[in-house]
């Protein structure tokens, strides 16, 4: 077995100019910034990963900052001690923001899924190699541009779509009236940024459940987990979903559990932290039998991961999938799309499998960071 002891680790931001998309009404359009890191053994082997994190006024640079503080603990240790690492860092006397573990824990697990010659999710205990897939829309500019977009999903695979819009009931539930009669007999979900108030919520809840709609994403805060309660206690006829990006330690997930606050546990890789915790939360939600629903919005590096491990999930049922495809493929050779059939695959090799444009990436880097003994 190789040893893949870690003698370097390279941390960039990589900021390209892109489509800059929101998700609700009064959201400046977001600058995407994907913080990547390379893990390089001293067998010759390079682990790779990218962490996703948006702002409305300029690129985020602040993962690779701390990342960049963490990264001496895993100099000189070796990729088959990412558990063990991950659980070390989070005593580092170090404000370490999720998303900076998360790109060190996935590149070690890249490394590792190399390293035996196995894609990620069989690494992990593949439990199938496909998964379906919906499309995750950004915000539209009216009912119409959101009938017309919801018909090109459809048409390229797509069996459900899940609605970003303007987060503001008197607009967001005649769209979902208006797409539920365009396009009976197709699922879809409304994902409203955890923006309205616990009246709103239960209304809408209520609309949702009468129109056949899957569930209904982030209608309160996270913290909010008694007006979670409140709401599934009236019994709505549509799963409630956390947003997945405010409580993300197995505890506090455990905690919303206990609560009886959703019908469905959310999370995102790098959310959470990593692939590491993002096992466990899956393995609690398993417990406690519910299904999982794993945020895939980001560039193709945070959606691979993602995806590698919602195919080793048995109870994870959908990949999201953003659209349009264009402004999060960035640098990357090997993207991940929907197939005829609704599905999506990873890409092929082992780890994470992604083929990378460097020269491209090189282009778009702002920031890096060479980490060595």
């Amino acid at each position: 077995m190789t040893e893949l002891r870690i003698d370097r680790i390279e941390i960039r931001v990589v900021e390209p100019e892109a489509e800059r998309l929101a998700w609700s009404e009064g959201m400046h359009g977001q600058f995407m910034s994907n913080t990547v890191v390379r893990a390089f053994s001293a067998d010759g082997l390079v682990g790779v990963a990218g962490g996703s994190s948006c702002t409305g006024f300029g690129f985020d640079r602040s993962v690779a900052e701390t990342a960049k503080l963490i990264a001496p603990l895993y100099l000189g240790r070796s990729a088959h001690e990412r558990v063990g690492l991950w659980h070390e860092t989070r005593n580092l006397n170090v404000p370490a923001s999720p998303i900076a573990a998360a790109v060190l824990d996935v590149a070690l697990w890249d490394l590792a899924g190399k390293a035996a010659g196995l894609p990620l999710y069989a690494l992990l205990g593949a439990a199938r190699d496909r998964v379906p897939a919906y499309a995750s829309t950004p915000l539209y500019t009216s009912e119409e541009a959101y009938v017309a977009e919801v018909a090109g999903h459809f048409a390229v695979g797509f069996g459900a779509v899940k609605l970003h819009c303007w987060c503001n009931p008197a607009r967001d539930l005649p769209l979902c009236q208006g797409l539920a009669a365009a396009y009976p007999g197709h699922t879809f979900m409304l994902d409203v940024e955890q923006r309205y108030d616990r009246a709103q919520a239960r209304r809408a809840a209520d609309a949702l459940g009468e129109l056949g709609f899957l569930w209904f994403e982030a209608p309160l805060l996270d913290f909010d987990l008694q007006g979670y309660a409140e709401l599934r206690a009236g019994k709505p006829g549509v799963d409630i979903l956390p947003a997945g990006n405010w409580l993300i330690d197995r505890h506090q997930i455990a905690q919303g559990i206990a609560a009886g606050a959703w019908d469905r546990v959310r999370t995102d890789v790098f959310s959470c932290g990593g692939i590491t915790p993002a096992r466990d939360i899956a393995a609690l939600a398993a417990a406690h039998n519910m299904p999982i629903e794993m945020q895939c919005w980001g560039f193709s590096t945070s959606q691979a991961a993602n995806l590698h491990l919602i195919l080793a999930t048995p109870h994870a049922t959908y990949f999201e999938q953003p659209v349009p495809y264009a402004p999060f493929e960035y640098g990357v050779q090997t993207p991940i799309r929907v197939a005829a059939d609704g599905t999506v695959a990873p890409p092929p090799g082992p780890g994470l499998g992604l083929e990378l444009d460097w020269e491209a990436l090189d282009r778009a880097t702002s920031v890096r960071f060479d980490v060595r003994p």
